[in-house]
């Protein structure tokens, strides 16, 4: 990394208080940048529309989805523009330079039902870590948090009596989510018992204050929280694609079909603005049209 994008990722971390794994995804892409103004023989102060169009070309064509090459437009523009800021660069090409469309889809979400048949049959494993497992379960599903905000959970992070999680999300802002009684009795189990049994797996000599273990006794990763529900799947034999964001996108929907208000959702999701919270509506209305054309006697059959 060079020491101008060192200074940037540290403006990210400081003054903008983004994210370690923000930061990170930022700083790959940058250097993907790099490497190809490096492979062409042009300086970035040097760069044109024409340079960025044939970068984005080159990322396509290697299989980059037009998604993602939206995130890293983005995380160069930003980069961009901080160098203008600090007279580095003269110009910023990045200003003429649209994002290439990106046609929306609607989240994949496991409805009340399937959640349930998917919360039963791991109940029934017989391994060691089915405890710690039906926890994370549950308490991806009774919260909505990302992944990222889920592995960085601490104790003082959970107020048990009061069945409330706090935690620090994007903006550095400060966020309550209320859980279930059931999630209570679970977490309180798992805090004065199994997690003292990982804490037993642990060879490092520093403490840790992590709410989520491994199965050495370390805090939980991004890459681990993953593997845990693959290892899900493969356990009780419920392939549904589990993914974090899948119970985080099941958690708004259900909210939704049972009523509750989509600010209400948005708070607890950490959505800072409305409509990225308004997708959730499309999929509601999606489960009521393919409900009624199931259940209605008169109904004619969905094309």
């Amino acid at each position: 990394m060079n020491r101008t994008l060192q200074e940037f990722s540290d403006y990210l971390k400081y003054e903008r208080q983004f994210s370690k794994h923000t930061i990170t995804a930022y700083v790959r892409d940058i250097e993907d940048f790099y490497r190809y103004l490096l492979k062409i023989e042009v300086l970035d102060i040097d760069v044109t529309k024409y340079d960025i169009r044939a970068f984005m070309k080159e990322e396509i064509s290697r299989g980059l989805s037009r998604k993602s090459m939206q995130r890293k437009l983005a995380a160069i523009r930003h980069y961009y523009v901080y160098l203008q800021r600090h007279g580095i660069v003269f110009d910023n090409p990045f200003v003429i330079i649209n994002s290439p469309k990106v046609d929306s889809t609607l989240p994949r979400v496991l409805y009340e039902e399937e959640v349930k048949v998917i919360l039963e049959a791991n109940r029934k494993r017989k391994d060691f870590l089915k405890d710690r497992d039906q926890l994370i379960l549950e308490f991806m599903f009774a919260t909505g948090l990302r992944a990222s905000e889920v592995v960085s959970l601490t104790l003082q992070s959970i107020n048990i009596n009061e069945r409330t999680v706090t935690f620090i999300g994007k903006g550095n802002k400060e966020r309550l989510v209320p859980f279930t009684e059931d999630l209570q009795t679970l977490l309180r189990d798992y805090v004065n018992n199994m997690r003292k049994l990982l804490l037993a797996k642990r060879k490092s000599s520093q403490p840790t204050n992590a709410l989520f273990l491994n199965a050495q006794g370390n805090p939980l990763t991004i890459q681990g929280l993953g593997y845990i529900l693959k290892s899900v799947e493969r356990k009780t034999g419920e392939y549904v694609k589990l993914h974090p964001h899948l119970l985080r996108h099941s958690f708004a929907t259900n909210l939704l079909d049972k009523g509750a208000d989509l600010r209400v959702i948005q708070e607890l999701l950490g959505h800072e603005s409305l409509n990225t919270t308004q997708i959730y509506t499309h999929v509601s209305e999606d489960k009521v049209l393919e409900e009624y054309y199931h259940a209605h006697p008169r109904a004619k059959k969905k094309k």
